[in-house]
């Protein structure tokens, strides 16, 4: 359910909008409420479960996650949708830490493996069906079955889970919960894509641009402060980030794992709204890619041992860059199979690539007491990224799209031919941009050492729970 609700989203976005009455920008919204609360409450979740009892939090995760989606599931507009989406996003960062530490703690031996594997299994498909999930429901039912689905799903995991699973805690646990700290981060972050956003209404230099800004700087600044000096058990320790791999991979996810974020966002407009795709073949068009993300996870997993991290890395980011430029070459016209189908599966499996080399990277070279701790920020990093990319992205695409309307000669071609024409000139910007972005994350992986994961006396072997937890995310 909480990885679903990440992807299953976004081909059924274009419909949301319309109903709700949001406008492209305003539907990101809907996207970035649901990812910032999840990232900026991640960490918490994963802590409360240590100190308070993981069946506990768990069954507090599952209510709150599915009372919220029938909340977004009946919201009668923009604001009630975006709220809705926040809380289901704040329900997530508490259920989905809870799952995997409750598979850990539950299981031992050679059965640990099998229960992790079979955990990710689950949690890669749901991020991989989520788009083609979405497009039936959409198609079929209606959008708003995209939440409501999750409803009988959660009372099943909820008696389940009260039937089967027994109380555990770590008695030993003696940290508080920094909820200051959380709540500081993700109200800067908010703050920060708000400004933003707010740039497509008004000008940069704008006294409500200006304000939201500065907002967001002087809330992120508290937020290092009180981390640094104030906290007794910060939610994110910065003495964690001696290390240099750790460093390097969080760089890495938070940049590749942004432009990805957004690809997803702008072909759900591209294949909806330029190529004329229904709701169902839109949800079909994405099925490929997810495919590629798991061709090249699988494949990655496989070489990591050989070759080591810094070449996938290396060659992943490579191959990510090489997709989005040529992406950034799609017109009104262009077909599916010959045009879009090959980029943006190379684009996907590049991602698949970067999973287990980054979460190797950001675990082998802290304390293994820090490698939970080391696995949810590289998380965070991709979720966050995620959110300032599509704010950053949608921006750029809409100023694009805008300026290509009021340049365009009077009768040139018709009204919905211009429209079309300027529409895809802001989504090839933002791929464009993407593959600029991707082409920094290649230049940052080179800083990496050679040896990390590579028969490296210092490394120590990837956590298998930080990489699960990675690409099931």
């Amino acid at each position: 359910m909480v990885v679903l609700d990440v992807s299953v989203v976004n081909v059924a976005l274009p419909h949301m909008g319309h109903d709700l009455r949001l406008s492209q920008a305003q539907a990101q919204w809907i996207i970035n409420a649901y990812v910032l609360t999840f990232a900026g409450f991640l960490l918490l979740g994963g802590r409360a479960a240590d100190l308070f009892g993981r069946r506990k939090v768990y069954l507090l995760g599952i209510g709150v996650f599915t009372v919220a989606s029938v909340a977004a599931g009946f919201a009668a507009n923009g604001p009630q949708m975006i709220a809705a989406r926040a809380i289901q996003g704040l329900g997530g960062a508490i259920l989905s830490p809870a799952t995997l530490t409750i598979i850990i703690t539950t299981f031992h031996g050679p059965r640990l493996p099998k229960a992790i594997g079979a955990w990710s299994a689950v949690a890669g498909a749901g991020g991989a069906v989520g788009g083609l999930a979405g497009g039936l429901l959409t198609g079929w039912a209606n959008w708003r079955w995209v939440f409501f689905i999750n409803v009988p799903f959660g009372i099943a995991a909820a008696v389940a889970a009260g039937l089967y699973l027994q109380e555990k805690r770590n008695r030993d646990a003696t940290a508080k919960l920094d909820v200051t700290g959380a709540v500081l981060v993700t109200g800067g972050l908010t703050a920060l894509i708000y400004g933003v956003v707010n740039t497509t209404t008004s000008s940069w230099t704008s006294s409500s641009t200006i304000s939201w800004l500065t907002g967001a700087g002087v809330i992120l600044i508290g937020f290092l402060f009180w981390e640094a000096r104030v906290a007794s058990h910060p939610l994110v320790p910065f003495r964690i980030f001696r290390s240099r791999p750790l460093s390097v991979a969080n760089i890495v996810m938070l940049l590749a794992g942004g432009a990805f974020f957004a690809m997803w966002y702008f072909l759900t407009y591209y294949f909806q709204n330029i190529l004329g795709y229904g709701a169902v073949r839109a949800g079909f068009a994405f099925l490929p890619m997810a495919i590629g993300i798991i061709v090249g996870a699988q494949i990655s997993s496989r070489l990591l041992v050989k070759v080591g991290v810094r070449p996938l890395l290396l060659v992943g980011a490579a191959f990510a860059t090489l997709g989005f430029f040529w992406m950034s070459r799609i017109t009104p016209t262009s077909s599916y199979w010959k045009d879009v189908l090959t980029p943006a599966f190379l684009c996907s499996f590049a991602m698949g690539l970067l999973f287990a080399p980054l979460a190797t990277a950001a675990t082998a070279k802290v304390d293994r007491a820090d490698a939970g701790l080391a696995s949810g920020i590289l998380n965070t990093a991709r979720q966050v990224g995620g959110s300032l990319s599509l704010a950053v992205l949608g921006t750029v695409a809409y100023d694009r799209t805008q300026s290509y309307l009021h340049s365009a000669p009077v009768g040139s071609h018709s009204a919905a031919r211009v429209a079309k024409l300027a529409y895809v000139a802001g989504y090839t910007r933002a791929f464009e941009i993407s593959g600029a972005i991707t082409l920094v994350a290649f230049l940052v992986s080179l800083s990496l050492p050679s040896k990390v994961g590579h028969h490296s006396n210092h490394a120590q072997p990837v956590d298998p729970a930080a990489a699960a937890s990675v690409v099931g995310h």
